[in-house]
């Protein structure tokens, strides 16, 4: 048993300041809990179960049960405690927006990988949103399909119009920022979309010793706002800063004759920064008011 019992409802870090949050988040998103199997989160969830019963095996240690927690928090929905699709996890986020963000910046030229990129990155994007959304906020299949279908829809026509408008008015390297602003844009639409419920109805608030005492919309566009700022600060190292270090590495000598490390290099690069601006983006705002 634990000699010292673990209050797993008390933050490790303080959730009140910035380097608290960004220390929670950095164990949460952690990439490598997405490749945890279906049987190991389970095994973790149950032994959460079994401590907080005061049921845990003999011998469990505080780090093991520090692990279990995180796998579970990076795992299971919050509110409803159901597993959730390992593609809308935050954990995945890093190995997911990598490929999409370092496509976008890569194959920002041909129309058609415009097209396919785009709404490869807005389906994953609705799936990340629908897997973390509110619960207690009602989500019908209707609204899904609207928020995914607009978010798309904005989407590419920011990315189509400004790369008809740009093609021979601006330079390459202001021609690169376009997959950039078609996700912001996306991201504005998308995220109100998936929660209009949240808009409409308002979100739960609670008290200072967690007791429902409310219904607000104005948390809710607080809440939205500010999840959609964060979403697209995420994705704005990547495909701001990536763009112009590729414009210069392009034209030299080396990155002429290899060509083809291109697009894997722009891919590594983005994960990097995803790396760091996942647990940053998440971290920014405190989740309680």
């Amino acid at each position: 048993m634990v000699e010292e019992r673990v209050d797993l409802d008390k933050p490790i870090w303080d959730q009140n300041t910035f380097i608290g949050r960004l220390k929670y988040f950095t164990w949460v998103t952690d990439p490598r809990l997405s490749l945890s199997s279906k049987q190991s989160l389970l095994e973790a969830k149950k032994l959460i179960s079994q401590y907080r019963n005061g049921e845990e095996p003999e011998g469990t240690t505080v780090p093991q049960l520090r692990q279990a927690q995180r796998m579970c928090l990076s795992a299971f929905h919050p509110d409803t405690g159901e597993l959730q699709n390992v593609i809308g996890r935050m954990s995945f986020y890093v190995p997911g927006g990598m490929i999409l963000i370092g496509a976008m910046i890569t194959f920002y030229k041909s129309t058609q990988a415009v097209i396919f990129w785009q709404w490869a990155n807005q389906s994953f994007n609705a799936l990340v949103n629908y897997t973390n959304r509110n619960a207690e906020s009602e989500i019908t299949p209707k609204r899904i399909g609207i928020a995914y279908v607009s978010a798309t829809g904005s989407a590419l026509v920011t990315a189509l119009g400004l790369k008809a408008l740009l093609a021979k008015r601006a330079s390459p390297l202001m021609q690169r920022f376009v997959p950039f602003a078609a996700v912001a844009a996306a991201n504005m639409v998308n995220i109100p979309l998936m929660r209009q419920s949240e808009l409409l109805d308002g979100v739960a608030v609670y008290d200072e010793e967690n007791k429902k005492v409310a219904e607000s919309r104005y948390a809710a566009v607080k809440g939205i706002g500010l999840v959609t700022f964060s979403r697209i600060l995420m994705a704005s190292p990547g495909m701001l800063i990536l763009p112009v270090g590729m414009e210069r590495l392009e034209k030299t000598a080396w990155m002429k004759r290899y060509r083809f490390v291109n697009a894997p290099l722009q891919v590594l690069l983005s994960g990097v920064t995803l790396l760091f601006m996942v647990p940053i983006g998440c971290a920014l705002f405190n989740q309680r008011w």
